[in-house]
């Protein structure tokens, strides 16, 4: 199979945000330096304000800003950006302040301090990542459920189920191994890193966010519905069963 060409950089535009002003400038300064259309604001509102004024791919978030939390920023921006990349910047070390982060929308975060070494490679990751989704697929149908990976469009019955971008991305890779034990090393590394290292609550996190999507659009699609079970595989990782049947 041919390897999709990588993605012009030139052509992606990052928003930055962070309030200190050695990182961000370090940040911004970096990132143009690898071709990379880098904007930066100091603050939420601004980021917010700059969000729609110009189209942007990737935000890099910093969650302590001096007028709003990041966490607000990711939500308000998620919702309205559905596809774009949040790689969230923290110096909350915690389990659930980077839970919380995940939770609030965001595809993959750093803790400071870090370098602009891995920052880099998290970013290639994840866009390589994008180019091969971007490979002709057919779309993967399991009972009432498709998985259009060419598209990025997960329906239901013939209604789209709203899915976070990495939410789409682990039920991408399920649903192309269905019936298959997939193990937590092999989604970390599809679907966030294949250089992860730390924990892996992002899995969870996004998991739990997965079945929420898939239950409300059940629920919302009324009447039985053929909806494939994820099962979980202790010690392991997952499944996406075959079978299907009504939901409950």
């Amino acid at each position: 199979m041919r390897t999709p060409a990588a993605p012009d950089r030139s052509r992606l535009r990052v928003l930055v945000v962070e309030d200190d002003d050695t990182i961000g400038r370090h940040l911004e300064t970096g990132l143009r330096g690898h071709d990379y259309t880098a904007t930066w604001c100091r603050t939420g509102a601004g980021a917010l304000e700059e969000a729609a004024r110009a189209p942007y791919e990737v935000l890099l978030l910093d969650l302590g800003l001096p007028d709003m939390d990041g966490l607000d920023v990711a939500r308000q921006l998620r919702a309205r950006l559905p596809d774009l990349l949040i790689v969230v910047l923290t110096a909350r070390t915690d389990d659930i302040d980077v839970i919380a982060g995940l939770d609030a929308g965001a595809d993959d975060y750093l803790v400071k301090p870090f370098s602009l070494t891995v920052l880099l490679a998290r970013l290639r990751a994840h866009l390589r990542r994008h180019a091969v989704a971007a490979t002709a697929r057919e779309p993967v149908r399991l009972g009432d459920l498709v998985i259009d990976v060419m598209a990025r469009r997960c329906e239901l019955r013939g209604a789209e189920v709203p899915l976070r971008a990495k939410e789409f991305d682990l039920l991408a890779v399920l649903a192309e191994r269905a019936g298959e034990a997939v193990s937590r090393e092999t989604l970390m590394a599809e679907v966030w890193d294949e250089n992860w290292f730390g924990p892996t609550k992002t899995l969870d996190v996004t998991m739990a966010g997965l079945r929420r999507s898939l239950t409300e659009a059940a629920q919302a699609v009324g009447g039985p519905v053929r909806l494939a079970e994820i099962t979980t595989l202790r010690g392991h990782g997952y499944r996406l069963e075959r079978q299907s049947g009504p939901a409950d």
